[in-house]
């Protein structure tokens, strides 16, 4: 058993184990190695889960986009490596693979009320019912999240000023954009939407963050409270 093992991780010094490693140095401290035997848990009975990791990458010559692409028989030809664990590797390539994927989407950059409509009339512009939606920027007024906030109707009970909050200091947004439809078509803002933003906009002063707009959307236009200079 692995426990009886003296190449065990179980055996090391607690600052070259690398789970404790990493919480106590944080992950950029640890090898490429040391992080994919976290992923595998444990080696076998001739070499630890470090060593079996080092001998796989050695394998793809270290290179992780050639990992990525072993299938499921090739990883459980190594000894040690049964289905679970080449699942285990398998999944956690394919996360990395989709960040990478992510990461090289242009954040979409808000500098005016038609490019607030351009991004979300394909998305509510043509709905039969009403939704109230939360666009989340950052410093340079890029979009980092957006997420609607209630469907139906446009009230204070329905909107929850804390959620819209509480989201924008997840996001570490600095500004909110408020958006919501009007399936009739009429481009007016109602007391009850006027009332919910300046509830929202004083909450959000309250953290330094700002509503720079609210937009009325419908299939065919839109009505802006920063154009009509309503903030």
């Amino acid at each position: 058993m692995e426990q009886n093992n003296p190449f065990s991780i179980k055996n090391w010094a607690e600052d070259d184990k690398p789970r404790e490693k990493l919480m106590l140095k944080g992950k950029a401290a640890l090898s490429d190695a040391e992080l994919l035997a976290i992923i595998i848990g444990s080696g076998n009975r001739s070499e630890s889960a470090v060593d079996l990791s080092k001998r796989i990458l050695a394998h793809v010559q270290n290179n992780l986009n050639a990992l990525g692409k072993l299938s499921l028989k090739q990883l459980t030809d190594f000894k040690g490596i049964g289905e679970a664990k080449a699942i285990s590797i398998i999944a956690a390539t394919e996360l990395g693979r989709r960040r990478r994927a992510e990461d090289t989407v242009d954040l979409q950059k808000i500098t005016s009320s038609k490019a607030i409509f351009e991004i979300m009339q394909p998305i509510i512009g043509e709905l039969p019912h009403e939704e109230f939606w939360v666009m989340f920027l950052n410093n340079s007024n890029k979009v980092v999240h957006k997420a609607q906030l209630s469907k139906g109707g446009i009230t204070g009970t329905v909107v929850d000023v804390r959620m819209i909050l509480k989201m924008a200091l997840e996001q570490n947004a600095l500004s909110i954009v408020l958006v919501h439809n009007h399936p009739s078509g009429k481009l007016v803002a109602s007391d009850s939407d006027i009332e919910i933003t300046k509830k929202i906009q004083i909450a959000a002063k309250q953290l330094d963050m700002n509503v720079i707009d609210h937009v009325i959307i419908s299939e065919n236009g839109y009505y802006s409270f920063a154009d009509d200079q309503k903030l």
